[in-house]
């Protein structure tokens, strides 16, 4: 089973778009959406969910006003400004500025502050028309989302075992950030998408140095590449510098709206030149990963 991890340096590149097409050509696939803070892959593949699955990380503190008196010590310890002042005068924990440290737990007097575990979100098992998928939802607000990555893609290697599959295709998020370190780290092949614009170049060179660091090979995609044949050509050789080959180039074409518009895939809903540049992209990619 190989894993493939398809990411982009900034967002709106179309690395969901290509995401899908790799679905719907990818014959034997567990598919995985690890952009668990903005997950929409769903949008494409219409996932019917088997079962939803509890995401805990970390602790968040919740003081029972009933037993607060009122004496402010853990306002006064909080590093965060996390502790509000109700009307009545008793105290309470803003979650959203809360950061799990523990402080006021233990300075309380009257031990009227719980810390229990903190229940940021869901990860799912779906089927779809192309085979199953694992994938998440992060609550609002909440962080850990490096954590919530790490178990989809747990989740989505043993379900490629049990089932036999041949592949792993995994949406990955955009950036460098710890979502992305544990989207890509110990990958068979990362996918980069990439869109020829200055800040296309500048987070692709980001993205691909991330990748050099893990040790994980990379390839490149230029999407809409027509629109700045130019800059393409310096981001391919920007790619070649940094060991990863160019993949191909896919033109401008309205047509990807059009299938996001009808929930499909381009591959299913057209075809045309951007069809074949995806078909050949994707049957490089496993001829890169024999």
């Amino acid at each position: 089973m190989k894993e493939i991890v398809v990411i982009s340096g900034k967002g709106g590149t179309g690395k969901t778009s290509i995401t899908g097409c790799f679905a719907a050509l990818a014959e034997n696939a567990v598919l995985a959406d690890c952009d668990v803070d903005a997950a929409d892959l769903h949008m494409l593949l219409a996932p019917e969910i088997i079962s939803r699955n509890d995401f805990i990380s970390g602790n968040e503190a919740i003081v029972r006003e009933d037993d607060c008196t009122g004496c402010g010590v853990c306002k006064k310890n909080c590093k965060f400004d996390a502790i509000e002042v109700t009307p009545e005068g008793k105290y309470r924990v803003n979650p959203f500025s809360c950061e799990g440290c523990m402080v006021c737990v233990e300075v309380c007097p009257v031990k009227a502050i719980d810390f229990p575990p903190n229940h940021c979100g869901e990860w799912y098992f779906s089927h779809t028309r192309f085979g199953p998928m694992v994938h998440a939802r992060l609550g609002v607000a909440q962080e850990n989302s490096g954590k919530l990555v790490s178990t989809v893609r747990l989740e989505a290697a043993a379900k490629a075992k049990e089932l036999n599959k041949d592949f792993v295709i995994v949406d990955g998020p955009p950036g460098i950030g710890c979502p992305v370190i544990a989207s890509i780290t110990g990958a068979d092949l990362i996918v980069v998408v990439t869109e020829p614009t200055i800040s296309g170049r500048h987070d692709m060179k980001r993205v691909l140095q991330l990748a050099q660091h893990f040790s994980v090979p990379a390839c490149v995609i230029v999407n809409k590449w027509d629109i700045n044949p130019e800059m393409t050509e310096v981001i391919e050789a920007d790619a070649r510098n940094s060991s990863a080959e160019p993949l191909g180039r896919i033109p401008y074409d309205r047509a990807f709206t059009v299938a996001q518009i009808n929930g499909r895939t381009l591959v299913e809903e057209t075809t045309g030149e951007s069809v074949e540049k995806i078909t050949t992209i994707w049957e490089k990619v496993c001829q890169k990963l024999k």
